[in-house]
């Protein structure tokens, strides 16, 4: 019978394959592997570099004083945690057997932000415990951040990459929360799917009897650089899975999801995590949609409740024609969970339909509201107001001015705002 790092049992005499739930990490198994001289392929340990040292971070830093006759030089020694070998195995190296420059140049950024929040000037010879149990939770926690954003990147559907820093504190990946790239839907909500589409060959240049967004009585929603043309308040209506045309067709921006780079970062005012674009972002593009589980305000009232205690929620009230339903990104939701509330936002919310048309269930997207430099934080107002258009659009505004997050209609504490700009309202509700 032969075992193997994921659980399995192979069983030559026996046909089935048995899966055994593992509680140990790959990182834990690589040790074990090279502490027994196991290969394992799956692993990538062959005996090529079964025996290879590899470092996986710096723990510590000494610099000792050589006497060579009349002659004194000091060197600098460092403390290296092996990659696949345990904390026991870790040595002191001194620094002309190291060729790993990045894990050098991380290991001093750590080390001087250490210093500051110490209020020391520069590093002294020998490292106090205290110190020392910093930089390896950092490092610890840079690894742990790592295959976080190794696993969102994974998922799938992102043509930018999305980055996961925290250069402020050790916060790692948020507890009981679910990555997800589409809408999860609640317990007895059903999404209508379209049953007809545009035979539209050329939607943008010659849209026929309209196109979808004609159908419905509204005016294209893109220019030909996918840029949003028409005012807040007015839906969007995007080609869907049954039209003629393919995914190039300029009328279809959201359903192709996020277009950009972007980073999760710990914020370094008390705001916890917040999401800055690591390209630029040109003016009425779209960056992003929030995505959630969709459920019921019956059921929003009754977890409203609850994320009041705890002091945050992420419900999003779909209030395009009538407030039955909620998006709750509080569990599960995509790179939007983490997006940061500002009284001068750079994001503005639309109402999209795409494969669903009941107005009941519009999609949530963000359009940026002006250009947005690389590095800049993201942000949309969590009490969004929407100039009214028409009719149609004014039964939505007066409704969606009570939308927040982290918040709704159903949250009534007070929340101190700290967006930081000029024109900041103080307090979120």
């Amino acid at each position: 019978m032969k075992f193997s790092p994921d659980g399995r049992v192979n069983n030559k005499n026996n046909s089935q394959v048995c899966r055994v739930a593992c509680i140990a990490t790959e990182d834990q198994l690589e040790v074990i592997c090279r502490e027994q001289g196991v290969t394992c392929e799956e692993l990538g340990i062959n005996k090529h570099n079964l025996c290879n040292y590899e470092v996986e971070y710096l723990c510590d830093y000494k610099r000792k004083v050589i006497t060579d006759g009349k002659r004194q030089t000091i060197q600098e020694l460092y403390l290296v945690k092996w990659k696949g070998y345990p904390e026991s195995s870790n040595t002191w190296e001194p620094r002309r057997n190291l060729k790993c420059i990045d894990l050098l140049n991380q290991f001093w950024e750590d080390l001087n932000a250490e210093m500051q929040r110490q209020k020391k000037r520069a590093a002294p010879r020998r490292l106090d415990p205290a110190t020392v149990s910093q930089l390896i939770q950092r490092a610890k926690l840079r690894q742990t951040l790592k295959q976080w954003e190794t696993h969102l990147n994974s998922l799938g559907t992102h043509k930018g990459h999305i980055y996961v820093r925290n250069q402020v504190d050790l916060e790692g990946p948020p507890k009981n929360f679910t990555y997800i790239n589409d809408y999860k839907v609640g317990d007895g909500i059903m999404l209508n799917e379209v049953s007809v589409g545009c035979e539209c060959t050329d939607c943008l240049g010659n849209p026929v009897e309209g196109c979808c967004a004609g159908v419905s009585q509204h005016k294209f929603a893109y220019n030909e650089l996918g840029q949003v043309r028409i005012r807040p308040g007015l839906p969007i209506y995007e080609c869907n899975k049954r039209c003629r045309c393919g995914i190039d067709c300029p009328n279809r921006v959201v359903q192709r999801g996020i277009q950009y780079s972007l980073c999760i970062f710990r914020t370094d005012n008390g705001r916890g995590w917040g999401v800055k674009t690591m390209e630029r972002i040109r003016k009425n593009t779209f960056v992003m949609e929030y995505v959630g589980e969709i459920i019921t305000t019956e059921e929003a009232d009754c977890r409203g409740h609850i994320y009041d205690k705890e002091g945050a929620t992420y419900l999003f009230d779909l209030d395009y024609v009538d407030d039955e339903y909620t998006v709750d990104a509080a569990h599960y939701g995509n790179i939007s969970h983490f997006v940061n509330h500002s009284c001068d936002p750079n994001l503005q919310v639309y109402n999209v339909f795409i494969n669903n048309l009941d107005e009941r269930l519009p999609r949530i997207a963000f359009f940026a509201t002006r250009g947005i430099k690389a590095g800049e934080e993201l942000t949309f107002d969590y009490k969004m107001k929407i100039d009214p258009v028409d009719a149609e659009s004014t039964k939505m505004d007066s409704n969606f001015s009570l939308t927040g997050l982290p918040g709704s209609p159903k949250k009534r504490m007070r929340v101190e705002c700290r967006c930081g700009v000029p024109t900041c309202r103080k307090y979120l509700f």
